[in-house]
């Protein structure tokens, strides 16, 4: 039996959602199953392909968008702006609660996957409690602070900056099927995993001092600008490092995977109720998406003009006063 497990790429909850499914199916159907795991990316339009399912005899989609493919089998997700193409709301309630399951409210894909599967199927994820007590944090931002979102002490955080660098699927693969049998900190001392981390850790530092020197603050917003700069992979919880008093942050970068970047958040360690804006919302109207929380919109490199568009109105938006 052929499993492809098609979940949101260069994420740490992605991975971590993927993993779990798998280690799920793997008690529904036996050890012996072929899971195939598949990184997806945001673009415009329908970012899924008849490939990502060809050959399955099952498949899913874990912490990224709905896909109408008459191959899905499975779907488990959590972004508000899961259903982005006509139609994909209404075909994904006509099948809700069967094997499809969506909750905007849950902090991260690989705890809500980890509820339901448990409710409704009677699988004990109690062996994984590490990997999902990790993913919550992670993709909610639960953070302590901004020093312990931004200076990567706990292991957790250099396999989230793994998983955000890694680009050769067989290895993602391997990352993903190991994080539900070793123990993180031990993952992370891995030599093939510290070979892509610690040159990682090393562009983190000088990110930093990069947005330090470009990054201006608003009207409550702290804004950078890296488009005449190296593509790079960047976290966005720096700007709330650099200035904890700014309610958003926004940026814009160039993208390894060959596309540019916009990158919008609310600053998670501001009482949520502060919060006047679904970010969300922000970046649909751009093409974009993600959580009322923090969301970002991808766009070609001959797209400047629909970037700096995208940038200024909600740059603007957030900056009124009406918002603060």
């Amino acid at each position: 039996m052929r499993v492809h497990v098609l979940h949101h790429g260069r994420c740490f909850d992605g991975a971590a959602s993927s993993a779990l499914f798998g280690a799920f199916m793997r008690e529904r159907h036996g050890s012996e199953i072929e899971l195939v795991y598949l990184a997806k990316h945001h673009r415009r339009g329908d970012p899924f392909e008849d490939a990502d399912f060809a050959g399955a005899d099952e498949a899913a989609v874990v912490d990224f968008r709905y896909t109408q493919h008459p191959q899905l089998t499975w779907y488990f997700d959590h972004h508000r702006s899961a259903f982005q193409l006509p139609g994909d709301r209404a075909h994904f309630e006509a099948r809700e609660g069967t094997q499809r399951f969506h909750d905007p409210t849950a902090p991260s894909c690989t705890g809500y996957l980890a509820k339901i599967v448990g409710e409704r199927f009677g699988f004990d994820s109690s062996a994984h409690a590490e990997l999902i007590h990790w993913a919550e944090i992670i993709d909610s931002a639960g953070f302590s602070s901004p020093e312990a979102a931004v200076l990567y002490a706990d292991p957790a955080m250099h396999l989230a900056a793994w998983i955000q660098t890694a680009d050769d699927p067989q290895a993602i693969s391997t990352f993903i099927e190991e994080l539900v049998v070793t123990p993180l900190a031990r993952l992370a001392q891995a030599d093939w995993v510290r070979e892509i981390v610690e040159p990682r850790l090393v562009s983190h530092r000088q990110d930093i001092e990069l947005i330090r020197r470009l990054g201006r603050t608003k009207g409550g917003v702290f804004s950078y600008d890296l488009l005449d700069e190296p593509p790079r992979i960047l976290s966005h919880f720096i700007p709330y490092y650099l200035a904890p008093g700014a309610h958003y942050s926004l940026g814009v970068y160039g993208h390894p995977d060959g596309d540019l970047r916009l990158s919008v958040g609310f600053n998670p360690w501001f009482d949520r109720e502060l919060r006047r804006h679904d970010l969300a919302q922000l970046c649909e109207r751009h093409g974009g998406g993600g959580h009322p929380f923090v969301a970002g919109a991808s766009f070609a490199l001959d797209q400047i003009d629909q970037l700096r568009a995208a940038q200024a109105d909600i740059l603007a938006t957030l900056r009124d006063p009406a918002s603060r």
